[in-house]
């Protein structure tokens, strides 16, 4: 999922995984390419950095 900023038209500030309770109301489905690319910040409690294995370190 892609959180979206405060505007309707700023671009997307976070991904989440399908269901985080961090994702707020502002959030629109993406395809898993979109969470592929780390242009936006990966959300710290559901980690989907984690689950499509891009874990620095």
């Amino acid at each position: 999922m892609l959180e979206g900023g405060l505007n309707r038209d700023s671009p997307p500030v976070a991904v989440h995984l399908g269901g985080c309770h961090m994702a707020g109301k502002r959030w629109k489905g993406a395809p898993r390419p979109a969470g592929t690319e780390r242009r936006h910040e990966a959300c710290g409690h559901c980690r989907p950095d984690a689950e499509l294995g891009h874990l620095d370190g």
